[in-house]
């Protein structure tokens, strides 16, 4: 299986220090963020990982091509243009169409700049597509009504995605069921991110597209069970909580 990893932002919210370290290279105990993503994708059962750089982040490249390890299994993806996590996601269509054999068209998307404590969630992602014949899955928790504007909220009917909305207001909002950065998808999402227009932000949005993708085919959910939690290190606050959820236990 082939993990995504997007990690080409520019990370202006950390910034100035972002101007000499990219901030998925910031450390979680001994290990930069990245790394332990990648590691994730890695216990998942990935065997290919594409993670997705622009050249100014050459330094990412750097750290883990000397290592054999790593270097062996990740192949680098440039972004040089900033128009959206489903533009990021297309940049890889044509590798992983390319990987992929037809009795494995799923695909796992990992986050540059979210981390999971307390579960294992790609890999019970996995888990769950293969009881599900091979269904697409999204990670999702719970989140209070004041931060539904931040993320992708699901609607859920029957233990199934019905829909998806992309940072809904409050009122708007289906339900408090966030997306919690980690996706696997079949390849079939694509077709639909090569003719997905602008949405929020006037960005190419994953959303929009698993939202049309979801009419034409089920896609499951897996809310991490407690203590599972996703941590948004893209910005300061979330990094110190991070932190402590890591480092501290």
């Amino acid at each position: 299986m082939t993990a995504i990893i997007p990690a080409a932002g520019l990370g202006t919210r950390f910034l100035p220090l972002t101007r000499a370290v990219p901030k998925e290279m910031l450390p979680i105990g001994s290990k930069p963020a990245l790394q332990v993503i990648v590691d994730e994708s890695l216990e998942a059962g990935c065997d290919d990982v594409l993670v997705i750089i622009s050249h100014a982040k050459e330094l990412v490249r750097k750290y883990f091509s000397e290592d054999p390890q790593y270097a062996k299994r990740i192949r680098w993806v440039y972004q040089e243009e900033q128009h959206g996590l489903g533009h990021a996601v297309l940049q890889c269509a044509s590798a992983i169409e390319q990987s992929e054999q037809s009795n494995n068209r799923t695909f796992l998307i990992l986050l540059g700049d979210a981390v999971i404590s307390g579960c294992a969630a790609s890999k019970e992602m996995v888990a769950l597509s293969r009881a599900n014949g091979g269904a697409s899955v999204i990670g999702c928790e719970h989140v209070p009504p004041e931060k539904v504007s931040r993320y992708g909220i699901l609607k859920v009917e029957g233990g199934r995605i019905a829909d998806l909305v992309e940072k809904p207001s409050i009122e708007e909002a289906p339900s408090d069921l966030a997306i919690a950065g980690r996706y696997l998808l079949d390849a079939k999402i694509f077709d639909f991110l090569k003719t997905q227009t602008p949405g929020k932000g006037g960005e190419i949005q994953l959303t929009d597209a698993i939202r049309r993708m979801v009419k034409e085919a089920g896609v499951t959910l897996l809310p991490y069970a407690y203590p599972g939690k996703r941590h948004d290190i893209g910005n300061p606050q979330g990094y110190y909580e991070t932190l402590k959820a890591f480092v501290e236990g």
